[in-house]
């Protein structure tokens, strides 16, 4: 049994492993292993029976093991993968969800962004502040959901485009990479935005 869990609801999915797998199974976290010990993970056994529970931990953000995923998925024993983030683009993922028998299961909390502070850090970035913008950046973070943020900063690059704003077409150009860079990185997608608002208040 395989079953992939997803999402930023992280307590809810923590409930989901406990009541699947119990209270006792191993811990596998993905940055510790390589290549080589799926194997042993999938298809090893334990000293105390045949059948193991084993929940891994972040399997996609180690490369060489995510790919070689599609591999194993006939294991024998009960295996919950929980991923911080799924890229349903990935070939990897494609894959996978062509076994009926794996199931995907996501874990969200509503985010919601604060339309009208978005709006004002991406102006002061606009206007050449980008430290202002940056810091205010970090409130807007303590709220606000990353992915949502940047389609309220494209939104208002696009009303600056509208009126003729010399800087704007720009401006977009930076916010389609650092789009880019947000859902084909593993680098925090705050961090990858901050970046965006400098070089827009650079320009």
């Amino acid at each position: 049994m395989i079953k992939i869990f997803y999402g930023n609801d992280r307590q809810k999915a923590q409930e989901a492993v406990n009541k699947i797998l119990g209270k006792e199974y191993e811990l596998i976290e993905a940055d510790s292993i390589t290549w080589a010990d799926m194997d042993s993970i999938f298809r090893g056994t334990s000293l105390f029976g045949e059948n193991r529970k084993i929940l891994l931990k972040d399997l996609s953000e180690n490369k060489e093991c995510w790919e070689s995923f599609p591999n194993y998925l006939d294991t024998t024993h009960d295996v919950v993968v929980w991923l911080s983030t799924l890229d349903k683009r990935s070939v990897t993922y494609k894959n996978i969800s062509k076994n009926k028998a794996i199931e995907f299961k996501e874990f969200a909390v509503e985010v919601n962004v604060d339309r009208f502070l978005a709006f004002k850090v991406f102006d002061e970035a606009f206007a050449g502040h980008g430290a202002r913008a940056v810091k205010m950046c970090e409130e807007l973070e303590q709220t606000s959901d990353a992915y949502l943020t940047m389609g309220a900063f494209v939104s208002q690059a696009g009303k600056k485009l509208e009126i003729g704003k010399p800087k704007a077409a720009n401006a977009i150009k930076i916010l389609a990479k650092a789009d880019l860079d947000m859902k084909s990185t593993a680098v925090d997608g705050w961090k990858i935005l901050k970046i965006a608002l400098l070089k827009i208040a650079s320009k």
